[in-house]
């Protein structure tokens, strides 16, 4: 992150740590942190924290005095092209990204099918009933977006834009809906031009009429669509 803060780079890097406990006698435990992740953690907020003031705001601030001065000066005409200059290294300076992800590993948000063994019928039918709704109860639209990301082939460091009502990958790589479906939903998804859409099936619960329309407009527009 200073790297990238000193020379406009866009390095990106994973950190592995285990949830090692902390030790209960130790000041870290005594300070909130219970575990080594947790250390982890807040050394890469204060690091931010120190790299924004110390070394973005620093740039800014002397990019920005530098701007005055060349406007202060006779031969404005003659400087615009380095006043442009600098304004577009303060706006990157800016947008330089200090933010980062956690993500745990865990169980999943879909229920595993279990092989049935022998010819119980009872026990069979019991299972299907229970992958009427494929989501676990524990799960959340967050978790899920994870997961079907790393499920179709996705970065986790994929872009990721919240919509209303759906959610947009990699600008329309593909499209995840996991809240709530309605054809006003189904249209705002196809405006984004999406090569893949993968939605919940229970979201079309009581209405085949909508689940087949979107199917039909999803291959009508070339666009892979997917309901799990």
């Amino acid at each position: 992150m200073q790297l990238n803060a000193e020379d406009g780079g866009n390095r990106k890097h994973i950190s592995v740590q285990l949830p090692e406990p902390c030790d209960e006698s130790s000041e870290s435990f005594k300070a909130g942190y219970k575990t080594i992740a947790d250390i982890a953690k807040e050394r890469i907020r204060r690091s931010a924290k120190k790299i924004k003031e110390e070394t973005i705001d620093k740039k800014i601030a002397e990019k920005q005095k530098e701007i005055k001065k060349l406007q202060g000066q006779l031969d404005l005409a003659g400087n615009k092209e380095k006043i442009r200059s600098l304004q577009q290294e303060i706006k990157a300076l800016e947008n330089q990204d200090l933010g980062f992800k956690v993500l745990k590993l865990s169980d999943s948000n879909f229920k595993q099918w279990r092989q049935i063994t022998g010819r119980d019928a009872k026990a069979l039918e019991k299972q299907m009933q229970l992958f009427v709704d494929p989501v676990t109860e524990n799960a959340t639209t967050e978790n899920m977006v994870y997961e079907l990301l790393l499920k179709s082939g996705k970065d986790l460091n994929s872009t990721i834009r919240q919509a209303q009502g759906y959610v947009v990958v990699n600008d329309g790589e593909l499209v995840l809906m996991l809240e709530k479906a309605s054809q006003e939903i189904v249209d705002a998804v196809l405006k984004e031009q999406p090569q893949k859409v993968i939605a919940l099936d229970r979201l079309f619960k009581n209405n085949d009429q909508l689940k087949t329309n979107t199917a039909l407009q999803m291959k009508e527009a070339g666009i892979e669509f997917k309901t799990i």
